[in-house]
């Protein structure tokens, strides 16, 4: 294959993305979780909360050491990959770009403080206000990062003279129209994910036979938040699909294979395009698109047609849609099920095959993360920063990016290797079963 910088630019940064959402996604959300948990054990008096955030936290610090490692290497590729995006944008995403480490910094202080003072304080509530910088600093951190997404989506603040940035309003730039649609859903669905990858964990001790009543607890505390946080994600993307309407019409009609500006749009799921645009084998949902882009079945819908067809998004995206409302329903209906099912039979047992799903919907909710991320960035497509640069235009002419994508990929194997070694041998070192005889918990004998 001949040598193209721009093409092996978007892997290297498309790869270093993927790995790093993983990471940034349970440190957004884990902390959430363990204010929860840790707030409930203080609330009902219940040492089996407590324990879970105790044990919690200390898998969070590894997923953070990774988190930072990947998130410095995005930092460096957004200037060696992509000089002449930074050389137009970068004083506009400076102030973000600044406030995001600022937001870790505190995020770290506070976790090392919070880390070494379990049992330390005469008072609960004091340790448990510490969580609160972690959880501020940690969504902050996503908070400032996505307005950089959101700029790139809907660039506001300044001019552009002979590729130069003129009268620039930093603040402008940063609340952009993207942001509040674009931060929401992230924090959403990071805490949505968070809890749902916990959730997992304690359905599969359960499914092993470990009917121990702390992984009970752990998965009522989880399914309940991930429920919560599932429809607030679900509701924000209904709101994202009002705003792809207004700010970004190219994106939504190519996620919908929309051609044609028209009212009273159907919404499309699945099918096959043929040489003439026309869709095949697809399920159409008469008026729904309409409904989607304005809450009106009579709203009209800008097709694909009304744009130069070289400034169209890939239409492939359209799966990814499908794919990733589909996701969402389904983690949903899981919430649902527990909390009905729990409800009926007011106790903290669950079915087995209830349970085999809440531990398919953990992955399943990264993956949807990692979807919803790629239909983000392709949806762009062909633009970096969009109606001012393409993508072919921002990145780097230099040789051997193909070199370095071989030795990212052979580094995200190392460091995910890695994760799992250490996060496997730290929790079978320290037992839950016996950490409770260790703590007073449980008398000593026969393991739940």
């Amino acid at each position: 294959m001949q040598y193209d910088p721009v093409f092996f630019s978007r892997m290297l940064t498309e790869l270093t993305l993927s790995f790093h959402i993983i990471f940034a996604t349970i440190g957004v959300g884990v902390p959430v979780m363990i204010a929860l948990a840790e707030w409930r054990g203080i609330r009902t008096n219940d040492p089996h909360y407590l324990l879970l955030a105790r044990r919690w936290t200390r898998g969070f610090v590894i997923t953070v050491a990774v988190g930072v490692v990947t998130g410095t290497a995005i930092g460096l590729q957004l200037s060696l990959l992509w000089p002449s995006f930074m050389k137009i944008a970068g004083q506009a995403i400076a102030l973000p770009l600044f406030l995001e480490t600022f937001a870790f910094f505190i995020e770290a202080i506070f976790l090392g403080i919070y880390l070494y003072t379990w049992d330390r304080f005469k008072k609960k509530t004091t340790h448990l206000l510490l969580m609160i910088p972690i959880v501020i600093g940690s969504s902050a951190s996503a908070f400032f990062i996505t307005t950089l997404n959101a700029f790139m989506n809907t660039p506001r603040g300044f001019t552009l003279e002979n590729g130069v940035i003129k009268n620039l309003q930093p603040l402008v730039a940063m609340f952009n129209p993207a942001t509040p649609t674009k931060v929401s859903h992230v924090l959403a669905s990071s805490y949505t994910t968070s809890a749902l990858i916990l959730a997992a964990i304690a359905a599969w001790q359960l499914l092993r036979g470990k009917e121990h009543v702390y992984h009970k607890k752990a998965l009522k505390l989880t399914m309940t938040a991930a429920f919560v946080f599932a429809l607030s994600t679900a509701a924000i993307g209904d709101l994202s699909g009002k705003f792809l309407a207004k700010y970004q019409p190219e994106k939504l009609a190519a996620a919908e294979w929309h051609f044609e500006t028209e009212t009273h749009a159907p919404l499309i799921l699945g099918g096959v395009l043929d040489e003439n645009n026309e869709v095949k084998y697809g399920i159409s949902i008469p008026h729904m698109l309409s409904v989607l882009a304005h809450n009106n079945p009579a709203g009209e819908v800008i097709g694909l047609n009304e744009f130069p067809k070289d400034e169209w998004p890939p239409l492939m995206i359209h799966y990814l849609f499908n794919l990733k409302i589909a996701s969402g329903m389904f983690l949903v209906l899981v919430g649902l099920l527990y909390l009905f099912r729990r409800r009926l039979s007011r106790s903290l047992e669950a079915p087995r095959w209830l349970l085999r799903m809440i531990v398919v919907a953990g992955p399943l909710a990264m993956l949807t993360i990692e979807v919803g991320w790629f239909f983000a960035e392709l949806g762009r497509q062909p633009w970096i920063l969009r109606g001012f640069m393409k993508v072919s235009d921002a990145a780097t002419t230099s040789d051997h990016v193909d070199m370095m994508l071989v030795l990212f990929c052979f580094l995200y194997l190392l460091l995910g290797f890695t994760v799992v070694r250490v996060l496997g041998k730290l929790f079978r070192k320290h037992d839950v079963f016996e950490e409770m005889i260790t703590l007073g918990i449980e008398k000593g004998g026969r393991r739940p």
